[in-house]
C-alpha cells in the first residue's frame, strides 16, 4: 500500500462577501477533490491544539502525526534543519523575514505593508541578506540566506525568553507595539531598526521601486526556537517516506522526521509554483520504493496573506487541476494500491490575512473507491455535515494509515 498526503497550505477559510458568501473552497472548481469527497471519508480535524498559536509549524507537525504539545520547540529550528544549519545545545534560532515597511515615519510609527516584500526573488534577497550579514552579524549572531523573503538568524548560546510577533499577523498596523520583548530584546530591536536604515537605499531596492515593486526595506525577526527532537516517521509508523515542498519550514520538519526531502525545479512557494512537477516527483518516489509521500503547496496561504480572494481560489483550482488530477491518473496508471488524503494544515481566512485555529476539512480515499456520497463536495460546510471530527489532529495520521503509531 502506498500513502500520499496532498496539503494545500491555508486552503480553509470563512465565507467571503466577494465570493457571494462562499468560502474559496466552495467557490473554486475542484472536480478531483469533490470526487474524492464523494468516494471516501470526509470530516474535520483540529490541527492546532487549544492554547497554541495557529501556524504552519504546529499544524504540519499535527498532520504528520506529531503532537505539537510534545514535540514543538519553535518554528525556525525546522527551517535551520532544511538549510543544513546545525543547532547546538543552547542555540536560539529565529526566522528573519525581509519585509516592506512604510516610508519616512520614525521606526515605531512605520506600518507593516508586506511580510514578504512583494515575494522578492531569491537572487535579490541573497544580495540584501549579504548586506545584513556584513552590517549586523558577528560570531554570536549569524545570518543565513534562505528562499525568497524567508531567512534565518542563529544566536549562539542565546537568551531563551522571548515574546515575538509574526509579521503576517500585523499587516496594515504600526510596528511599534509589536517589537520584540524579553530580557535581551534590545539586541533584536536594534538590528531591526538599523536594517530599516541601510536596506531602504540598497541598489536592489532602488531597482525594485523603479519597477513598481515593493522594496525589501527592513528585516523582521520572529519565530524563535531551539533544536527539536522528533522520533523518525519510520520509527513511528514503520514506513519509508519523502516530503515535497518549496518552503524551508516543511522541508525542515521532514528532515527532523527522517523523511527524504525531494526538491522540484520550479517549486516556488507562490502561485506560480510547479504543481505538475510536484505530482511527478511524488509518483517517482513511490516508484523507487517509498511507502509515503507528503506533498505541500504553499500558494493558497500566501494568496490569503495578501488578501487576494481571486488568487486564493485560483491556487486551489491549480492544486486540483495541475497536481491532483495528474497525480491520481499516474497512480492509477502505475496500478498502485494507495490511500490518498487531501487537506489544509490550518485556515488562513482572507478577512484576517493570517492563520486561525478553526478545524479544517480533510478527505480520505483509496484506489478502487466508488462514488457513494453524491451530495458531497470538498469544503468546510460539507465536511462539518458528516459529523466525523478529529479533536486531536495528530491522530488523523494514525487513522489515515489505519494503524496505531508505535511511538
Amino acid at each position: 500500500m502506498k500513502y500520499i498526503v496532498v496539503l494545500g497550505d491555508g486552503m480553509s477559510d470563512y465565507p467571503v462577501p466577494a465570493l457571494y458568501g462562499r468560502t474559496p473552497l466552495q467557490a473554486a472548481a475542484t472536480p478531483v477533490m469533490d470526487r474524492l469527497a464523494r468516494q471516501g471519508e470526509l470530516g474535520l480535524a483540529r490541527t492546532v491544539p487549544p492554547g497554541m498559536a495557529p501556524g504552519s509549524d504546529t499544524a504540519n507537525l499535527s498532520v504528520l502525526g506529531y503532537d505539537p504539545r510534545l514535540y514543538y520547540s519553535g518554528r525556525s529550528p525546522f527551517e535551520a534543519a532544511s538549510m543544513g544549519v546545525e543547532l547546538e545545545e543552547g542555540d536560539m534560532a529565529f526566522r528573519c523575514n525581509l519585509v516592506t515597511l512604510s516610508g519616512d515615519e520614525p521606526y515605531g510609527e512605520k506600518v507593516m505593508l508586506d511580510h514578504s516584500a512583494g515575494e522578492i526573488t531569491s537572487a535579490e534577497a541573497a544580495a540584501l541578506m549579504d548586506e545584513v550579514r556584513q552590517r549586523l552579524g558577528d560570531k554570536a549572531l549569524q545570518f543565513y540566506c534562505g528562499v525568497s523573503f524567508r531567512h534565518l538568524l542563529v544566536w549562539k548560546k542565546g537568551p531563551q525568553d522571548w515574546q515575538l510577533t509574526p509579521p503576517h499577523d500585523i499587516l496594515g498596523r504600526k510596528v511599534g507595539e509589536f517589537l520584540p520583548r524579553g530580557a535581551a530584546a534590545g539586541t533584536l530591536r536594534r538590528m531591526m531598526q538599523e536594517s530599516a536604515g541601510f536596506l531602504a537605499g540598497h541598489e536592489i531596492n532602488k531597482k525594485r521601486t523603479a519597477r513598481g515593486l515593493r522594496p525589501a526595506n527592513a528585516i523582521w525577526i520572529w519565530g524563535e526556537g531551539k533544536k527539536p527532537l522528533l522520533p523518525s516517521f519510520a520509527e513511528k509508523y514503520g514506513l519509508r517516506g519523502a516530503v515535497i515542498s518549496a518552503v524551508d519550514l516543511v522541508r525542515g520538519i521532514g528532515v527532523c522526521a527522517g523523511l527524504e526531502v525531494l526538491r522540484v525545479e520550479g517549486a516556488t512557494g507562490r502561485l506560480d509554483t510547479n504543481y505538475r512537477g510536484k505530482a511527478a516527483a511524488a509518483v517517482a518516489a513511490l516508484r523507487r520504493g517509498a511507502d509515503f509521500v507528503f506533498v505541500h503547496v504553499e500558494a493558497p496561504d500566501e494568496c490569503a496573506h495578501q488578501g487576494d480572494a481571486a488568487k486564493k481560489v485560483l491556487a486551489i483550482e491549480l492544486i486540483d487541476r495541475e497536481l491532483l488530477s495528474f497525480l491520481v491518473k499516474e497512480l492509477e496508471r502505475e496500478r498502485f494500491d494507495y490511500r490518498l488524503m487531501v487537506l489544509p494544515d490550518h485556515a488562513t481566512p482572507l478577512s484576517l490575512r493570517t492563520h486561525s485555529c478553526d478545524p479544517v476539512p480533510f478527505v480520505l480515499s483509496q484506489s478502487g473507491a466508488r462514488e457513494i456520497h453524491p451530495d458531497r463536495a470538498f469544503d468546510e460546510e460539507s465536511a462539518a455535515r458528516t459529523g466525523l471530527f478529529m479533536e486531536e489532529g495528530h491522530r488523523l495520521m494514525d487513522y489515515f494509515l489505519q494503524r496505531e503509531a508505535i511511538k
